[in-house]
Order: structure tokens, then C-alpha cells, then sequence
């Protein structure tokens, strides 16, 4: 993984139409394109499959910290941190510090912080706000030298992964525990048909998640 001088006194050039930077549709109304733009960058809105900015080879997912937080929560990170790693090069940009948030389990979110670097290796780089994130990123529009895919794929889970995933959306279900009712019910629906003091002899108070089935939207 190259590093990126992201520390350099270079002024950015706003006059440079060169320098362009693909964003996903998404951010179309996020500050960080209208600060992108107003530093001369040209803005390209596309539909991204992966990651929210293309530089170059240089894939960048952008997270809030509270999207940090919900997206650790519903495990949809997870994933995305295993498909951005289809680019050459890629990182994980969060504005904000996530442990000031009002997210209880800090040891949680510490440990989840550090599974992506250990884990899944993907750098993380830290900004203030929207204005730095444009400036890191316009930055980095200096140094790409050729254009990349904008159609990698996604990844395809197998049938038991996907079963695991989804299980793994309720919160307080990690893999060991979903790992542990497919192999004791093996299916899904046979899972979610169980009896809640049924579940609870399995894993305890955690069965009471499932109680969401019968919420109505």
C-alpha cells in the first residue's frame, strides 16, 4: 500500500481543469463535491458499485461518524471494507471521531476500529470535517495517473455466508452465535420459527432481538 504525502505544504492549484475526481451519485449533494469543486476540481457523479470517491486506481469510502456507527451496527461496513479491496489501492476516510459519539461500547467500537486495520487491512484516515476530507482528497487528484475501473463486482457470498450474514444484521448476533443456530436449526426459517424460550436455551438473552420479526414497518 503506497503512502500518500497527505502532509505536504503544496498549495492546490484551483486553476488546474486537469484534475478530476469521480464521485458516486450519492455525494452529489454532500459538501465534501461542493468544496471539491470550489478548489477547481472537476466533479464527475456516477454510479459508484463501491466506494463513494474514484481517484485514479484509488478507491475512498467516506463515513461520517455516525454513519460509522450504524454501518458497524448493521454490519453493511463489513462488507464494504472486503469490496473496495478489488482496487489497486484504498481507504476508509471518517469524519469525526466515532468514540465521540453517544455510542455506549467504546471497548466495541475499539475493537471493531482495530479489526479493520488488523483484519480486513485497510487504511483509515481521520478528518475534521467535509472541508478537510475535500482537501485530502483534491490532494490525492494531484498524484493519480490513470484512469480505473468503475465496474469491479461485487462479492458474491456463498449460500452459507449469506446466511450468516443476514443473521449477523441483528444486533448482538457476532459469527459464533450465528454460526451456532445455523448449525443447530439449519435453516433460517427454522431459526426465526422458534419459540423465544426455545432460542434463549441457545444463546441466552440475545434470542429477544428476533422479537423485531413481528414489528410492523
Amino acid at each position: 500500500m503506497p503512502f500518500f504525502n497527505i502532509f505536504s505544504s503544496e498549495k492546490v492549484n484551483k486553476n488546474n481543469p486537469k484534475l478530476k475526481i469521480i464521485a458516486d451519485s450519492r455525494e452529489k449533494n454532500s459538501l465534501v463535491a461542493a468544496e471539491l469543486i470550489s478548489l477547481g476540481i472537476e466533479v464527475e457523479f456516477k454510479h459508484l458499485p463501491i466506494g463513494d470517491y474514484l481517484i485514479g486506481e484509488t478507491a475512498v469510502e467516506r463515513k461520517t461518524a455516525s454513519d460509522f456507527i450504524s454501518s458497524m451496527i448493521n454490519k453493511r461496513l463489513t462488507q464494504q471494507l472486503e469490496e473496495i479491496k478489488q482496487y489497486k489501492n484504498y481507504f476508509l476516510i471518517i469524519e469525526g471521531n466515532p468514540l465521540e459519539t453517544e455510542f455506549q461500547n467504546k471497548n466495541a467500537l475499539r475493537g471493531f476500529l482495530l479489526s479493520i486495520l488488523n483484519y480486513h487491512k485497510v487504511p483509515i484516515l481521520y478528518s475534521r470535517d467535509e472541508k478537510e476530507t475535500s482537501i485530502y482528497l483534491s490532494l490525492l487528484a494531484k498524484k493519480k495517473t490513470q484512469e480505473s475501473s468503475l465496474r469491479p463486482n461485487k462479492i458474491i457470498l456463498s449460500k452459507k455466508e449469506q446466511l450468516q450474514y443476514i443473521l449477523e444484521g441483528f444486533e448482538g448476533i457476532g459469527p459464533k452465535t450465528a454460526k451456532l443456530l445455523l448449525k443447530k436449526y439449519k435453516t433460517l426459517n427454522n431459526t426465526f420459527s422458534q419459540p423465544e424460550e426455545e432460542l434463549k436455551k441457545e444463546i441466552g438473552k440475545k434470542a429477544e432481538i428476533f422479537k423485531i420479526l413481528e414489528e410492523e414497518y
